[in-house]
C-alpha cells in the first residue's frame, strides 16, 4: 500500500489520559497489563479533552505492545504524523487482552498489538465488533536448539519444546509440519499437540513462551516466538535453525479499530494505517531489526 499524499498541518498534542483496567488472561498468555501514554508534544496541555480533535488534526489514542508496535508507532509520531496530520497518544500494555477491552469502552481509537487468529478468536469470544488493516509486520517463529546444528540430526525419541497457549500452538504446529515432523489434519482449525499425527518419533514438551528459551538445554528443539526469542538473548538470523517467512504470512500484526468508527477519527484511523505501510515504516524495520526478528509483511 501506498502512503497518498496528504497535506501539512500544524497541530498540538493532547494531554495524556490515564486507563488502569486489569482482565483475566487466557490464550497468548503474558502477565497482569501495565500501561504508560506518551503523546505527541509537551506543550499541548491546553488542547482539549485526550482523542479529540484540535483544529485540523486528528487526535487518535492507540494502544500497542512496547516491542516493537510502540517503538513504530513513537517513529510515525516523531517522523510522520504531523504531515498527515495526525497526533498519537500512545498507550503501552503488557497484557494480551486489555488493549482489546479497551478498544471496545471507546477509551483508545485503536489498537497495534495482534494478528488476525489471536483476533478471530477474540471476536468469537467476546462478540468485539472490530474492523482492521493489512499486515503491518510479522514477529516470526523460529525453531532453536543448543544440541543440534541441523533438523535433519534430530534424535529418535527427542524432545520438542512447543508453546503452551492454544493461539500460538496451532501455529508452531504448522511450522513443525513445513519441516516434517508432524501432519495437521485438514480442516483442524483447533490443531493442538493432541490431534496432530506424529511423523517422527519424539516427545512433546509444553511451556509459557518466555519459559522455552530458558528450557532449551532440556529439549532437542523449541519452536519459539521471536519476541521470546529476542528476549531471551537469541535471533532469527543468527540462531534459528529455520523460521517463518514475512511476506504474506497469515500471522502479521495488524491495526485494528471498532467498526461503528466514523468521521474524523476514521479518517484519523485510516492515514495512521497509510503511515504504517509507507516506505518510512518499513526502513525502520528493516534497520532497527535487521537480525531478523521483526519482518515487515508488505
Amino acid at each position: 500500500m501506498r502512503l497518498s499524499h496528504l497535506n501539512t498541518r500544524s497541530f498540538k498534542a493532547l494531554a495524556v489520559c490515564g486507563l488502569a483496567a486489569s482482565f483475566a488472561l487466557a490464550g497468548c498468555g503474558g502477565g497482569n497489563s501495565t500501561e504508560s501514554a506518551t503523546s505527541g508534544s509537551a506543550d499541548a496541555a491546553a488542547s482539549g479533552e485526550a482523542g479529540g480533535a484540535s483544529g485540523d488534526v486528528i487526535n487518535l489514542t492507540v494502544g500497542a505492545s512496547p516491542s516493537p508496535h510502540a517503538k513504530v508507532l513513537h517513529f510515525i509520531q516523531d517522523n510522520l504524523a504531523a504531515e498527515a496530520g495526525i497526533n498519537l497518544e500512545i498507550v503501552e500494555y503488557t497484557d494480551y487482552h486489555q488493549p482489546n477491552v479497551a478498544l471496545n469502552s471507546g477509551d483508545l481509537d485503536a489498537n497495534f498489538y495482534q494478528t488476525p487468529n489471536f483476533l478471530d478468536d477474540q471476536v468469537k469470544e467476546f462478540g468485539y465488533e472490530f474492523d482492521q488493516g493489512e499486515g503491518v509486520h510479522i514477529e516470526p517463529l523460529g525453531i532453536f536448539s543448543e544440541k543440534i546444528k541441523d533438523l535433519k540430526d534430530f534424535p529418535d525419541g527427542g524432545k520438542i519444546g512447543i508453546i503452551s497457549d492454544v493461539t500460538n500452538q496451532r501455529r508452531a504446529l504448522e511450522l513443525l509440519e513445513a519441516n516434517g515432523f508432524v501432519k495437521i489434519a485438514e480442516g483442524d482449525e483447533a490443531a493442538n499437540i493432541n490431534s496432530v499425527e506424529k511423523l517422527k518419533n519424539f516427545e512433546f514438551f509444553e511451556a509459557e513462551g518466555a519459559q522455552l528459551v530458558r528450557s532449551l538445554s532440556d529439549v532437542d528443539i523449541a519452536v519459539i516466538n521471536g519476541n521470546f526469542a529476542q528476549e531471551g538473548g537469541l535471533t532469527i538470523n543468527g540462531d534459528a535453525l529455520v523460521a517463518e517467512q514475512g511476506k504474506g504470512s497469515p500471522y502479521t500484526n495488524l491495526l485494528v479499530w471498532k467498526k461503528d468508527l466514523s468521521g474524523d477519527k476514521l479518517e484519523g484511523v485510516k492515514k495512521l494505517d497509510e503511515l504504517l505501510h509507507s516506505d518510512e515504516v518499513r526502513t525502520f524495520f528493516e534497520e532497527n531489526w535487521s537480525d531478523g526478528t521483526v519482518l515487515p509483511a508488505f
